[in-house]
């Protein structure tokens, strides 16, 4: 599994990711997002591709020392199976020097990922 970095020829593929995460947003706050992340360099979004296929979507946004994950989606056929948790450790290969957190609804899952790879480190 790698992380390809967001560009505009992703458009329609990551938007469909975000709205897996996004529960019931409405399209106007999905684009709006997505915005975000094509205009604000703070907020940086990967692919996700396993092989050939891209099968999800990660999002951060980045600060000085830290970095928040905003989003973080995987196409429902690879559930399960623990590539959530190895995007979160890929986004921490990306920023090795800053802190990952999550936000309201990522936080839980960032924390028990991060949790689970510093036990490992051991």
């Amino acid at each position: 599994m790698k992380l390809v970095r967001y560009k505009k020829a992703y458009h329609k593929i990551a938007m469909g990711f975000l709205s897996y995460s996004s529960g019931d947003q409405p399209v106007k706050q999905l684009q709006e997002t997505m915005t975000r992340y094509e205009t604000d360099d703070s907020w940086e979004m990967y692919l996700v591709k396993e092989q050939e296929d891209l099968i999800g979507i990660v999002g951060a946004e980045v600060a000085e020392h830290s970095f928040v994950v905003q989003h973080l989606s995987i196409n429902p056929s690879f559930r399960g199976q623990g590539i959530g948790k190895e995007m979160v450790v890929k986004l921490q290969e990306e920023f090795p020097d800053k802190t990952p957190y999550g936000n309201e609804y990522t936080d839980a899952f960032v924390s028990k990922c991060v949790l689970e790879e510093t036990r490992a480190e051991r």
